[in-house]
């Protein structure tokens, strides 16, 4: 039995029974059985392709299903007459390598800050714009399709008409979160149809089965289509849809290819040109797999035998059966998914989804599509971001045009990071690994960019990158000069050691957390005033202030996001060194600049200040709320450390509320977060609230809008921060459980230190916790200010029985 030390402000809190037993290597991942599921009495209306701008404006795409395995992302429409099912791939990119590093920055950077010093925001923002920002058309803004810089493309459609027109009765069609399986079901004609689809990782395909409760009923045609550049035709028994992406400069980019077959039971299959004709066949399963020769590597970025994968993935799935296909495809995901439950509502699940979403704003109370939510965004991530893969994008994996919003890129002014912010603590800490590799491959380019805009060692990322290597500054100053993107990226470095204490990895990626920190030293200079280390000409994202000299202006020197995302990376670069017990003159140096850096200030009317100075607000309801990166997801600012700062951090996040702000769903999404860290349940529930009621489509996915992927995954780490927190050094339980969650149980989230926790509330008290512990050491509990802490040991479970009546 190991000791258990009290702490003296914990003597009112007894733990009874604390238990230690000895668990397998692993904790087990198999939690309560639950059936979760997005269902609708309807489909989603498919149509035939006519014009470009049909296939951009098509609502009904958010009434389709997402499936994917990293790789290969599928939107099931479920419609009966005419099944539409959009296709993505993973690195369905259009451009290609460009120099986009503008010579011209350097030599004027120190002219701007000293305008800048002087107040001269209009002549520093014109020579901002005019020096330091990219060559070039940049993202294109908008037009990303037809620069270098490129878009995330839709890969196409896979069509199948079953050439009637009669009406149908008894329609259904649900995603399984259980199992990562779409189900159509109906009748027509006296026959019951049903359809599953499923895109399986192990086995790199899409899977498509078609089921009648009578023989031979079974024909429709097939075909593979895209708005542009493909041409699709039938050799040696598939369908075969290829081409080439424009490289933005007038020629062809990537090749892809997606080849597509079907296995039929009786019945009748032909190739003809671009069709598949199945007639009278009692059931027939549809394979898919599709590639492009893309390969994350700088400078080039080309190379995958693209041909070979798919033709080798094509065989290898018509040698098994339907049945080993779907084990195989269940096992792998659930492997994932099973890690986690949240249990707020015992009822049954009797309403369709779009129907509770369209209820949802008059009653506020559906716990059970916040559970859905919840879970949906670890599916989504499971789906779209697997090792091996390109990380997730600003739509995840899921596109329907050539020209995605913002280019479907990665923006790293808080979009992709938002995308991993859930992936330690609900138990998904393999879906994190492809946002290193993207970091890993843009080091060299980023050092590049680095030496040539700032004269600095290391590496910079701004606020874009995207699957060439995009490292320079936008093409607009007023939002590309983010110069804080590397900064913030490198803090999901040491996320995931804190959460695995893998030192492995930790050594694997300190050269990475070393660069970006040298290249901060190099950029921040001494302020002429305070002599604090301050950072610029840069800006606090897409904020805008009323400069001194009455211009609007969003360059400045010294905005709190960028001091407090460096202040996060200096603090990470010193646990990682001494973590691998490096102590070095440059660890020295990193310790002492961290002490100089300008810290957070409180204006005079009691708001943490977004700029170094008090600038009157343009809009004072902004959907960027930069300047709290401090309070979340860093934590320079705590509750209980720094509760000056955190009362003026829920000042500001209050006014920002009350002058419209968390008007886009990743907005709101980061309300959640905020409000949680500062133990305001009844905000956290209130933003949360506002986002399934005006930010979430009838698929549940989020709207900025248009959709992005970005809400669904700061939910559902919103919501997770609801329950439980880590980043105080200590294990905050239920610190923001809003009254309606009365009684609840969450199994397997983690924290910080490489705890697994499994609690269960009754009247809105906790009443049990179940505590796993990876690595060993001192596990810290809070628990309404009332704390315990205790040793642990490698690879055990703890069992703290708590009396409800001693935790009053």
């Amino acid at each position: 039995m190991n000791t258990t030390k009290i702490t003296s402000k914990f003597s009112i809190l007894t733990f009874i029974g604390l238990l230690l037993i000895l668990s397998s290597c692993e904790k087990k991942t198999d939690t309560k059985e639950q059936s979760l599921k997005l269902w609708y009495k309807q489909p989603a209306k498919a149509f035939l392709i006519d014009d470009l701008h049909r296939w951009k404006d098509n609502p009904e795409w958010l009434k389709a299903l997402p499936l994917g395995n990293g790789s290969l992302g599928a939107m099931v429409f479920g419609d009966v007459n005419k099944e539409r099912i959009q296709l993505n791939e993973e690195s369905m990119w259009s451009g290609s390598p460009n120099d986009d590093d503008n010579p011209n920055a350097y030599p004027a950077q120190n002219t701007i800050r000293q305008l800048l010093f002087e107040g001269k925001y209009k002549e520093a923002t014109e020579l901002t714009q005019q020096t330091q920002v990219c060559k070039g058309e940049g993202t294109g803004h908008g037009k990303g399709a037809s620069v270098p810089f490129g878009c995330f493309q839709t890969l196409g459609d896979l069509w199948l008409d079953f050439e009637k027109e009669s009406s149908y009765e008894n329609y259904h069609r649900e995603l399984d979160l259980e199992d990562a399986v779409v189900r159509v079901s109906y009748t027509q004609e006296g026959v019951q149809y049903k359809r599953e689809i499923f895109v399986s990782e192990p086995n790199q395909i899409m899977v498509v089965k078609l089921t009648a409760d009578q023989p031979g009923k079974i024909s429709f045609k097939s075909t593979l289509t895209r708005p542009e550049k493909f041409t699709t035709t039938s050799d040696d028994n598939q369908l075969i849809m290829q081409g080439a992406l424009s490289d933005g400069k007038g020629g062809d980019g990537l090749h892809y290819m997606a080849r597509l077959t079907a296995l039929n039971k009786n019945g009748s299959v032909t190739y003809s040109n671009a069709n598949i004709i199945v007639k009278n066949a009692d059931e027939v399963t549809l394979l898919l797999t599709a590639s492009t020769d893309y390969v994350l590597e700088y400078p080039n970025y080309k190379g995958r035998d693209y041909k070979t994968i798919t033709d080798t993935n094509l065989k290898k799935g018509k040698q098994q059966t339907y049945k080993t296909l779907i084990k195989a495809h269940r096992e792998d995901y659930q492997s994932y998914y099973k890690k986690v439950s949240l249990k707020l509502t015992s009822k049954p699940d009797t309403i369709a989804t779009d129907i509770r979403l369209q209820n949802f704003d008059k009653s506020n109370s559906d716990l059970y599509l916040i559970e859905k939510l919840f879970q949906y965004g670890r599916y989504l991530l499971i789906s779209s971001s697997r090792p091996g893969t390109l990380p997730a994008n600003l739509q995840g994996i899921w596109a329907n045009q050539i020209q995605t919003p913002w280019n479907g890129d990665f923006h790293t002014d808080i979009n992709v990071q938002m995308n991993y912010w859930l992936a330690e603590t609900t138990n998904l800490g393999d879906m994190h690994l492809p946002l290193f590799d993207l970091m890993e491959s843009i080091q060299q380019p980023g050092a590049k960019t680095a030496k040539i805009h700032y004269n600095a060692d290391g590496w910079v990322v701004h606020p874009v990158t995207n699957v060439w290597g995009f490292t320079s500054p936008g093409e607009k100053s007023d939002w590309g000069m983010h110069v804080g993107g590397g900064a913030w990226l490198t803090t999901h470095i040491m996320e995931h050691y804190y959460f695995t204490l893998d030192k492995e990895f930790l050594k694997e990626t300190y050269p990475l957390l070393k660069g970006s920190t040298q290249f901060y030293l190099d950029w921040l200079i001494p302020d002429p005033k305070t002599g604090e280390l301050i950072s610029g000409p840069s800006v606090s994202p897409e904020n805008t202030f009323l400069a001194p000299d009455d211009s609007k202006s969003r360059i400045c020197m010294a905005p709190s996001h960028d001091q407090q995302v460096i202040w996060q990376l200096f603090k990470n670069f010193m646990d990682a060194s001494e973590a691998l017990e490096i102590k070095d003159d440059f660890l020295a140096t990193v310790f002492q600049a961290q002490q100089l850096l300008a810290k957070p200030k409180i204006g005079s009317d009691g708001r943490l200040m977004e700029w170094n100075e008090e600038f009157e607000e343009i809009e004072p309801g902004h959907r960027h709320i930069s300047h709290l990166f401090a309070l979340h997801p860093g934590y320079q600012i705590d509750l209980k450390k720094t509760p000056e700062l955190a009362k003026a951090a829920k000042k500001s996040l209050d006014f920002r509320i009350q002058n419209g702000g968390g008007y886009t769903g990743w907005s709101s999404a980061w309300l959640i977060n905020q409000y949680a860290r500062l133990s305001d349940a009844k905000n956290a529930e209130k933003s949360l609230n506002k986002l399934i009621s005006k930010s979430v489509s009838p698929n549940l996915f989020g709207l900025h809008p248009p959709f992005q992927i970005d809400a669904n995954f700061g939910a559902t780490a919103g919501i997770t921060e609801m329950l439980l927190q880590s980043q105080s050094g200590k294990i905050l339980i239920l610190p923001a459980l809003p009254k309606n969650w009365a009684d609840g149980e969450v199994n397997g989230l983690c924290t910080r230190g490489g705890f697994v926790i499994d609690l269960k509330w009754k009247n809105g008290e906790l009443t049990t916790i179940r505590i796993f512990s990876k690595k060993g050491g001192i596990c810290k509990l809070v628990y309404k200010g009332n704390e315990v802490s205790f040793q642990t040991e490698k690879e055990m479970e703890y069992f703290p029985v708590i009396e409800k009546e001693n935790i009053m």
